[in-house]
Protein backbone atom coordinates (compact mmCIF):
# COMPACT_ATOMS: atom_id res chain seq x y z
CA UNK A 1 0.00 0.00 0.00
CA UNK A 2 1.79 3.34 -1.10
CA UNK A 3 0.55 5.64 2.06
CA UNK A 4 2.13 8.58 0.49
CA UNK A 5 -0.53 8.33 -2.02
CA UNK A 6 -3.30 7.92 0.30
CA UNK A 7 -1.74 10.77 2.67
CA UNK A 8 -1.90 13.32 -0.70
CA UNK A 9 -5.56 11.75 -1.55
CA UNK A 10 -6.86 12.18 2.30
CA UNK A 11 -5.39 15.48 1.87
CA UNK A 12 -7.40 16.57 -1.17
CA UNK A 13 -10.41 15.38 0.12
CA UNK A 14 -10.09 17.56 2.90
CA UNK A 15 -9.70 20.46 0.92
CA UNK A 16 -13.07 19.42 -1.23
CA UNK A 17 -14.85 19.04 1.70
CA UNK A 18 -13.93 22.71 3.10
CA UNK A 19 -14.50 24.22 -0.26
CA UNK A 20 -18.10 22.70 -1.21
CA UNK A 21 -18.30 19.83 1.30
CA UNK A 22 -21.98 21.93 2.35
CA UNK A 23 -22.81 21.85 -1.42
CA UNK A 24 -22.21 18.40 -2.10
CA UNK A 25 -24.31 17.59 1.00
CA UNK A 26 -27.07 19.85 -0.36
CA UNK A 27 -26.83 18.15 -3.85
CA UNK A 28 -27.22 14.69 -1.99
CA UNK A 29 -30.28 15.89 0.01
CA UNK A 30 -31.35 16.75 -3.54
CA UNK A 31 -30.59 13.21 -4.83
CA UNK A 32 -32.08 11.64 -2.09
CA UNK A 33 -35.82 13.39 -2.08
CA UNK A 34 -35.76 12.98 -5.60
CA UNK A 35 -35.54 8.92 -5.05
CA UNK A 36 -38.21 9.21 -2.27
CA UNK A 37 -40.33 6.06 -2.34
CA UNK A 38 -42.80 4.93 -0.46
CA UNK A 39 -42.13 1.00 -1.92
CA UNK A 40 -39.94 -1.03 0.24
CA UNK A 41 -37.68 -2.67 -2.33
CA UNK A 42 -37.16 0.04 -4.05
CA UNK A 43 -35.43 2.19 -0.58
CA UNK A 44 -33.24 -1.05 -0.08
CA UNK A 45 -32.25 -0.84 -3.66
CA UNK A 46 -31.06 2.65 -3.23
CA UNK A 47 -29.75 2.39 0.02
CA UNK A 48 -27.50 -0.45 -0.91
CA UNK A 49 -26.42 1.32 -4.41
CA UNK A 50 -25.41 4.44 -1.92
CA UNK A 51 -22.82 1.98 -0.65
CA UNK A 52 -20.71 1.64 -3.98
CA UNK A 53 -21.14 5.46 -5.74
CA UNK A 54 -17.70 6.37 -4.62
CA UNK A 55 -15.98 9.20 -4.76
CA UNK A 56 -18.76 11.53 -6.37
CA UNK A 57 -16.39 13.04 -8.46
CA UNK A 58 -18.73 14.28 -11.23
CA UNK A 59 -20.64 16.36 -8.87
CA UNK A 60 -17.48 17.78 -7.14
CA UNK A 61 -16.47 19.01 -10.63
CA UNK A 62 -19.97 20.47 -11.52
CA UNK A 63 -19.21 22.87 -8.03
CA UNK A 64 -15.40 23.03 -7.96
CA UNK A 65 -15.72 24.74 -11.27
CA UNK A 66 -19.07 26.65 -10.23
CA UNK A 67 -17.22 27.85 -7.39
CA UNK A 68 -14.19 28.78 -9.49
CA UNK A 69 -16.37 30.32 -11.91
CA UNK A 70 -17.84 32.56 -9.46
CA UNK A 71 -20.28 31.30 -7.23
CA UNK A 72 -22.80 27.63 -6.78
CA UNK A 73 -26.49 28.66 -6.81
CA UNK A 74 -29.65 26.28 -6.54
CA UNK A 75 -29.06 24.63 -10.01
CA UNK A 76 -25.45 23.86 -9.53
CA UNK A 77 -26.99 21.79 -6.55
CA UNK A 78 -29.58 20.11 -9.04
CA UNK A 79 -27.02 19.35 -11.75
CA UNK A 80 -24.90 18.00 -9.38
CA UNK A 81 -27.82 15.52 -7.94
CA UNK A 82 -28.38 14.44 -11.92
CA UNK A 83 -24.83 14.12 -13.06
CA UNK A 84 -24.77 11.88 -9.72
CA UNK A 85 -27.83 9.81 -10.74
CA UNK A 86 -26.50 9.60 -14.47
CA UNK A 87 -23.00 7.86 -13.47
CA UNK A 88 -24.41 5.36 -10.81
CA UNK A 89 -27.36 4.05 -13.08
CA UNK A 90 -24.30 3.70 -15.68
CA UNK A 91 -22.57 1.31 -12.31
CA UNK A 92 -25.59 -0.63 -11.76
CA UNK A 93 -25.73 -1.32 -16.04
CA UNK A 94 -22.36 -2.18 -16.01
CA UNK A 95 -22.08 -4.31 -13.38
CA UNK A 96 -24.64 -6.44 -15.20
CA UNK A 97 -22.89 -5.67 -18.58
CA UNK A 98 -19.83 -7.55 -16.91
CA UNK A 99 -21.37 -9.72 -14.64
CA UNK A 100 -19.92 -8.16 -12.05
CA UNK A 101 -20.59 -9.67 -7.72
CA UNK A 102 -18.97 -6.82 -6.36
CA UNK A 103 -18.30 -2.69 -6.32
CA UNK A 104 -16.18 -1.99 -4.23
CA UNK A 105 -16.18 -4.88 -1.80
CA UNK A 106 -20.10 -4.57 -1.77
CA UNK A 107 -22.33 -6.85 -3.51
CA UNK A 108 -23.63 -5.70 -6.58
CA UNK A 109 -27.61 -5.40 -7.40
CA UNK A 110 -27.56 -8.18 -9.90
CA UNK A 111 -25.73 -10.52 -7.55
CA UNK A 112 -27.74 -9.07 -4.71
CA UNK A 113 -31.45 -9.13 -6.45
CA UNK A 114 -31.04 -10.67 -9.70
CA UNK A 115 -29.93 -8.76 -13.34
CA UNK A 116 -34.00 -7.78 -14.09
CA UNK A 117 -33.79 -5.57 -11.19
CA UNK A 118 -30.43 -4.22 -11.98
CA UNK A 119 -31.54 -3.03 -15.45
CA UNK A 120 -34.89 -1.28 -14.47
CA UNK A 121 -33.34 0.53 -11.45
CA UNK A 122 -30.85 1.37 -13.70
CA UNK A 123 -33.32 2.95 -15.80
CA UNK A 124 -35.53 4.49 -13.15
CA UNK A 125 -32.05 6.18 -11.72
CA UNK A 126 -31.91 7.45 -15.47
CA UNK A 127 -35.52 9.05 -15.54
CA UNK A 128 -35.39 10.49 -12.43
CA UNK A 129 -32.18 12.36 -13.45
CA UNK A 130 -34.09 13.65 -16.33
CA UNK A 131 -37.52 14.45 -13.95
CA UNK A 132 -35.13 16.49 -11.97
CA UNK A 133 -33.13 18.49 -14.56
CA UNK A 134 -36.42 19.24 -15.55
CA UNK A 135 -37.23 21.13 -12.60
CA UNK A 136 -35.13 24.25 -13.74
CA UNK A 137 -36.48 26.78 -15.60
CA UNK A 138 -34.08 26.38 -18.60
CA UNK A 139 -34.39 23.51 -20.48
CA UNK A 140 -30.36 23.62 -21.20
CA UNK A 141 -29.41 21.47 -18.92
CA UNK A 142 -31.77 19.00 -20.18
CA UNK A 143 -30.62 19.06 -23.47
CA UNK A 144 -26.90 18.71 -22.40
CA UNK A 145 -27.65 15.66 -19.95
CA UNK A 146 -29.95 14.45 -23.03
CA UNK A 147 -26.82 14.23 -25.34
CA UNK A 148 -24.17 13.89 -23.55
CA UNK A 149 -25.74 10.26 -21.74
CA UNK A 150 -26.45 9.12 -25.38
CA UNK A 151 -22.68 9.61 -25.78
CA UNK A 152 -22.07 7.60 -22.59
CA UNK A 153 -24.39 5.14 -23.92
CA UNK A 154 -23.07 4.84 -27.86
CA UNK A 155 -19.34 4.46 -25.80
CA UNK A 156 -20.74 1.61 -24.03
CA UNK A 157 -22.05 -0.05 -26.52
CA UNK A 158 -18.94 0.70 -28.67
CA UNK A 159 -16.95 -1.16 -26.05
CA UNK A 160 -18.71 -3.92 -26.36
CA UNK A 161 -18.99 -4.93 -29.65
CA UNK A 162 -14.92 -4.50 -29.62
CA UNK A 163 -14.70 -7.28 -27.14
CA UNK A 164 -12.18 -9.67 -28.22
CA UNK A 165 -10.93 -7.41 -30.89
CA UNK A 166 -7.25 -8.02 -29.99
CA UNK A 167 -6.63 -5.49 -33.40
CA UNK A 168 -8.59 -2.28 -31.74
CA UNK A 169 -6.54 0.75 -32.82
CA UNK A 170 -5.95 3.64 -29.92
CA UNK A 171 -7.98 5.90 -32.21
CA UNK A 172 -10.85 3.20 -31.42
CA UNK A 173 -9.74 3.20 -27.73
CA UNK A 174 -9.93 6.73 -27.39
CA UNK A 175 -13.00 6.80 -28.87
CA UNK A 176 -14.54 4.40 -26.80
CA UNK A 177 -13.50 6.24 -23.47
CA UNK A 178 -13.74 9.94 -24.76
CA UNK A 179 -18.04 8.54 -24.50
CA UNK A 180 -18.02 6.44 -21.63
CA UNK A 181 -16.29 8.30 -19.03
CA UNK A 182 -14.77 11.12 -20.44
CA UNK A 183 -18.08 13.19 -21.40
CA UNK A 184 -19.98 12.92 -17.94
CA UNK A 185 -17.11 14.58 -16.83
CA UNK A 186 -16.72 17.18 -19.55
CA UNK A 187 -20.35 18.03 -18.95
CA UNK A 188 -20.24 18.28 -15.57
CA UNK A 189 -17.74 21.12 -15.92
CA UNK A 190 -19.72 22.94 -18.58
CA UNK A 191 -22.32 22.81 -16.90
CA UNK A 192 -20.67 24.09 -13.55
CA UNK A 193 -19.48 26.90 -15.73
CA UNK A 194 -22.68 27.39 -17.51
CA UNK A 195 -24.97 27.90 -14.45
CA UNK A 196 -22.33 30.60 -12.97
CA UNK A 197 -22.85 32.81 -16.21
CA UNK A 198 -19.15 32.41 -17.53
CA UNK A 199 -18.28 32.89 -21.29
CA UNK A 200 -18.40 31.08 -23.94
CA UNK A 201 -15.09 30.89 -24.21
CA UNK A 202 -14.49 30.26 -20.60
CA UNK A 203 -17.17 27.02 -21.05
CA UNK A 204 -15.25 25.47 -23.86
CA UNK A 205 -12.00 25.35 -21.99
CA UNK A 206 -13.96 23.64 -18.82
CA UNK A 207 -15.50 21.28 -20.74
CA UNK A 208 -12.20 20.13 -22.09
CA UNK A 209 -10.62 20.26 -18.72
CA UNK A 210 -13.55 17.65 -17.89
CA UNK A 211 -12.55 15.78 -20.94
CA UNK A 212 -9.01 15.56 -20.49
CA UNK A 213 -9.56 14.75 -17.26
CA UNK A 214 -11.70 12.03 -17.54
CA UNK A 215 -8.98 10.40 -20.02
CA UNK A 216 -6.55 10.76 -17.59
CA UNK A 217 -8.67 8.96 -15.10
CA UNK A 218 -9.77 6.07 -17.21
CA UNK A 219 -6.18 5.04 -18.21
CA UNK A 220 -5.09 4.95 -14.52
CA UNK A 221 -8.26 2.85 -14.19
CA UNK A 222 -6.61 0.49 -16.67
CA UNK A 223 -3.37 0.44 -15.25
CA UNK A 224 -4.62 -0.13 -12.18
CA UNK A 225 -7.01 -2.56 -13.62
CA UNK A 226 -3.44 -4.87 -13.83
CA UNK A 227 -0.87 -3.23 -11.28
CA UNK A 228 -3.33 -1.90 -8.78
CA UNK A 229 -3.77 -3.90 -5.06
CA UNK A 230 -6.97 -6.13 -5.10
CA UNK A 231 -7.25 -5.09 -1.53
CA UNK A 232 -8.05 -1.44 -2.80
CA UNK A 233 -9.25 -1.95 -5.29
CA UNK A 234 -12.09 -4.08 -4.34
CA UNK A 235 -12.03 -6.30 -7.58
CA UNK A 236 -10.01 -8.87 -8.59
CA UNK A 237 -7.07 -7.73 -11.19
CA UNK A 238 -7.22 -8.37 -14.69
CA UNK A 239 -10.64 -8.01 -15.38
CA UNK A 240 -10.56 -6.35 -18.41
CA UNK A 241 -8.29 -9.20 -20.03
CA UNK A 242 -11.02 -11.48 -18.65
CA UNK A 243 -13.71 -9.90 -20.27
CA UNK A 244 -11.47 -9.26 -23.26
CA UNK A 245 -11.50 -5.83 -23.07
CA UNK A 246 -8.09 -4.27 -24.93
CA UNK A 247 -7.32 -1.19 -22.71
CA UNK A 248 -4.48 1.09 -24.11
CA UNK A 249 -1.66 -0.82 -21.69
CA UNK A 250 -2.06 -4.03 -23.81
CA UNK A 251 -2.95 -2.06 -26.94
CA UNK A 252 0.89 -0.46 -26.72
CA UNK A 253 2.05 -3.93 -25.20
CA UNK A 254 1.19 -5.28 -28.98
CA UNK A 255 2.23 -2.28 -30.92
CA UNK A 256 6.39 -2.39 -28.73
CA UNK A 257 6.63 -6.16 -28.60
CA UNK A 258 9.09 -8.11 -31.22
CA UNK A 259 7.26 -9.76 -33.58
CA UNK A 260 8.08 -13.23 -32.25
CA UNK A 261 6.74 -12.29 -28.23
CA UNK A 262 3.96 -10.22 -30.64
CA UNK A 263 2.54 -14.14 -31.34
CA UNK A 264 2.54 -15.74 -27.99
CA UNK A 265 0.69 -11.84 -26.42
CA UNK A 266 -1.92 -12.30 -29.17
CA UNK A 267 -2.16 -16.03 -28.20
CA UNK A 268 -2.63 -15.23 -24.90
CA UNK A 269 -5.24 -12.87 -25.53
CA UNK A 270 -7.01 -14.55 -27.28
CA UNK A 271 -7.77 -16.91 -24.75
CA UNK A 272 -7.76 -15.67 -21.21
CA UNK A 273 -7.21 -17.69 -18.52
CA UNK A 274 -5.76 -17.27 -14.55
CA UNK A 275 -2.80 -19.84 -16.46
CA UNK A 276 -2.36 -17.33 -19.37
CA UNK A 277 -2.62 -13.79 -16.98
CA UNK A 278 0.15 -14.98 -15.29
CA UNK A 279 2.18 -15.51 -18.09
CA UNK A 280 1.20 -11.73 -19.72
CA UNK A 281 2.10 -10.32 -17.11
CA UNK A 282 5.67 -10.34 -17.72
CA UNK A 283 5.72 -8.71 -20.89
CA UNK A 284 3.77 -5.66 -20.15
CA UNK A 285 6.62 -5.35 -17.57
CA UNK A 286 9.31 -6.04 -20.14
CA UNK A 287 8.16 -3.65 -22.55
CA UNK A 288 7.42 -1.28 -20.32
CA UNK A 289 3.77 -0.84 -21.53
CA UNK A 290 2.34 0.13 -18.23
CA UNK A 291 4.60 2.93 -18.12
CA UNK A 292 3.96 4.14 -21.90
CA UNK A 293 0.22 3.91 -20.69
CA UNK A 294 1.08 6.08 -17.75
CA UNK A 295 2.82 8.52 -19.52
CA UNK A 296 -0.33 8.91 -21.97
CA UNK A 297 -1.94 9.53 -18.45
CA UNK A 298 0.01 12.38 -17.56
CA UNK A 299 -0.03 14.05 -20.90
CA UNK A 300 -3.57 14.38 -20.85
CA UNK A 301 -3.42 15.53 -16.92
CA UNK A 302 -1.17 18.28 -17.79
CA UNK A 303 -3.88 19.23 -21.08
CA UNK A 304 -6.10 19.47 -18.58
CA UNK A 305 -4.46 21.77 -16.25
CA UNK A 306 -3.42 24.06 -19.53
CA UNK A 307 -7.27 24.53 -19.52
CA UNK A 308 -7.60 26.43 -16.33
CA UNK A 309 -5.13 29.21 -16.97
CA UNK A 310 -8.47 31.37 -18.46
CA UNK A 311 -9.87 31.10 -14.56
CA UNK A 312 -9.25 33.57 -12.18
CA UNK A 313 -7.11 32.77 -9.04
CA UNK A 314 -8.66 30.84 -6.66
CA UNK A 315 -8.81 27.64 -3.69
CA UNK A 316 -11.34 26.06 -6.29
CA UNK A 317 -8.92 26.13 -9.20
CA UNK A 318 -6.84 24.87 -7.32
CA UNK A 319 -8.40 22.22 -6.22
CA UNK A 320 -8.85 21.23 -9.70
CA UNK A 321 -5.56 21.40 -10.42
CA UNK A 322 -4.77 19.10 -8.10
CA UNK A 323 -7.14 16.76 -8.78
CA UNK A 324 -5.58 15.92 -12.46
CA UNK A 325 -2.37 14.81 -10.10
CA UNK A 326 -4.71 12.93 -8.29
CA UNK A 327 -6.55 11.06 -11.54
CA UNK A 328 -3.31 9.77 -12.33
CA UNK A 329 -1.25 8.97 -8.99
CA UNK A 330 -4.46 7.56 -6.99
CA UNK A 331 -3.53 3.75 -5.69
CA UNK A 332 -7.79 2.47 -6.61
Amino acid sequence: MDTSKDLAAQNLIAKIIEAVGTDLMKSEQIFAEELHTDQPVIRDIHEHVSRFRGKRIRPTLLLLTADACGGINHSHHVLAAVVEMIHTATLVHDDVLDDANTRRHVATVNSRWNTETSVLFGDYLFTHSFHLASSLESTYACRQIGRSTNIVCEGELTQISERGNIDLTEERYFEIINGKTAELCAVSCSLGAYYSECTEEEIAALEQFGRDLGCAFQIADDILDIMGEETQAGKSLGSDFYKQKMTLPLIRLLQMAEPADEEIIRGLLASPSAENWEKLTPYLQEYRAIESARQTASEYATSARANLAKLPDSNSRTILEELTEFAIQRSH
